[in-house]
């Protein structure tokens, strides 16, 4: 029992590589939405609660913000399988009076509103990150295939027009190849790190405090 515990344990710490890639580059997009979203609705809200019409406005941006605290919790779970407890407090059966007053109470709700709008941020930055480390790798191991068919046969380091490296044969690529190599190990290290900060992060904000 408790070596299953212990391979469990180990397998929520180091998430996959495709999951971790999948799920860092689906934060971009979903950062941006969630971002025009929030400031969209609380612009609106805020600014017609006056005459009552901003109410509602906030009432299904309270509620959408809590139905994506459930569905990124489920997306962690599946793309980086980390279980994050919900710590949403239970709605009494009453009036609706007293179900929103537990929603607007519940710290988890504007938890979830916090991670929704830094997911923005820190959505470009693993984006940027990711594609960057890895569009250079598989470049670089690809270039004893494709040198040929650039502009004069060759690829030139750093630019076409400042050429510090020719790259003009198969044997002159094999190095950048070498190097190339070596940076996939160093994609491959980033990606899962980029992931495991970030289910940290989560948790920090999507999982339970320590008194709950």
């Amino acid at each position: 029992m408790t070596s299953t515990t212990a391979v469990a344990a180990r397998r929520r710490t180091t998430p996959s590589l495709g999951g971790s890639m999948a799920y860092l580059l689906l934060n971009f997009p979903l950062g941006v939405m969630s971002f025009v979203f929030i400031v969209a609705l609380t612009s609106a809200g805020l600014g017609t609660a006056i005459v009552w019409i901003g109410l509602p406005i906030l009432a299904l941006m309270v509620l959408t913000i809590r139905g994506w605290g459930r569905a990124e919790r489920a997306r962690i779970y599946a793309m980086l399988d980390v279980a994050i407890p919900m710590p949403y407090r239970p709605l009494p059966p009453d009036t609706q009076r007293g179900r929103w007053k537990t929603r607007l109470s519940d710290v988890t709700t504007w938890r979830d509103l916090a991670y929704f709008f830094l997911l923005f941020p820190l959505g470009i930055f693993e984006f940027v990150l990711v594609v960057t480390f890895w569009a250079t790798s598989l470049g670089l191991i690809a270039l004893p295939i494709y040198f040929r068919y650039l502009p004069d046969g060759a690829y030139f380091f750093p630019a076409y027009n400042v050429r510090w490296f020719t790259v003009d044969s198969t044997l002159s690529a094999l190095p950048w190849a070498a190097l190339g190599v070596l940076c996939a190990a160093l994609s491959i290290a980033l990606t899962k790190g980029l992931a495991g900060m970030h289910v940290r992060f989560a948790k920090s904000l999507l999982g339970p405090t320590v008194t709950e």
